[in-house]
This record gives structure tokens, C-alpha cells and sequence, in this order.
């Protein structure tokens, strides 16, 4: 099958937001998520990465791009979801080529991610794709 990967133009983030409910099981609602990145595309360091099985969206990453001391200019894909029926065909490992490439034309030097402690099938992947633990990512939800 050929599939189509590219950057989703920011007046069609809505498309995602189905994807994105799924990866965080319905936790998340669907309008809070809206919300969100119907802010997230008004920065300039963010980009959304989608893969297309002929018209049907199956896959979606976020592209947050930076410059960090320790790692030069690199990019953290973030919400990273794959359609459950095309998983296990290798198609996560040609999403992260494309990736790569694109984001090299764009001269990062590095990616980084994090990904759900509970997500051990993500952790195989991203093992096998070289990606290294560096740290810990910490949370605190602040009280409104």
C-alpha cells in the first residue's frame, strides 16, 4: 500500500483531533483538545505531521521544534498515534523516516520525545529506532 505523509496545513487541525482522543483513551475531551491545538498551531515552532491511507487520516504526529544546549537544534514529536488496524506493518518505522528527512532538510540535529510510561509497545519501538533514555519527564498540574 502506498501511503501519503505530509504536513497538515493548520486550517485542517480538526482532522487530528479524533486521532489524539484515542491516543489518551477518551480522557482528554474532544472540544478541551480542540482548544488546545487550535492554540498550539499559532506558534511558530510547531507543525503536524499526518500519514494518509488514500483520503482516510491514519496517523498524526506534532513536530515541536527548538534549540537546546545539550542537543543543538532538534525537534520533539509529540502525540504520536497510528490507527490500531495499521499497526505492526511498518509503517510507524517509514512515518519516523519521513520525519527524519523532513526534519533534517529543516536542520535539526536531533529528535526527542517522550512517550506514556504505560505505552510498552511504544517503548520497543522507539528502542529499535536508537532513541537512548536521557532523563525523566516530570509533571505538575498547577491549581487554578
Amino acid at each position: 500500500m502506498a501511503y501519503t505523509f505530509e504536513i497538515l496545513e493548520t486550517e485542517k487541525i480538526e482532522l487530528v483531533i479524533p486521532l489524539v482522543y484515542k491516543l489518551n483513551n477518551g480522557k482528554i475531551d474532544k472540544a478541551v483538545l480542540m482548544e488546545r491545538f487550535s492554540d498550539m498551531i499559532t506558534y511558530n515552532n510547531y507543525e503536524c505531521a499526518v500519514i494518509y491511507d488514500g483520503s482516510k487520516l491514519i496517523g498524526v504526529t506534532g513536530l515541536w521544534f527548538c534549540t537546546r544546549h545539550y542537543s543543538g537544534k532538534s525537534v520533539e514529536p509529540d502525540h504520536v498515534f497510528i490507527d490500531e488496524n495499521y499497526r505492526g506493518k511498518g509503517l510507524g518505522k517509514q512515518f519516523f523516516e519521513w520525519i527524519y528527512n523532513y526534519v533534517k532538510d529543516k536542520g535539526c540535529e536531533a529528535v526527542e520525545l517522550n512517550t506514556y510510561v504505560s505505552n510498552a509497545a511504544s517503548h520497543k519501538f522507539y528502542f529499535n529506532e536508537d532513541f537512548k533514555i536521557l532523563g525523566f519527564h516530570f509533571l505538575k498540574k498547577l491549581k487554578k
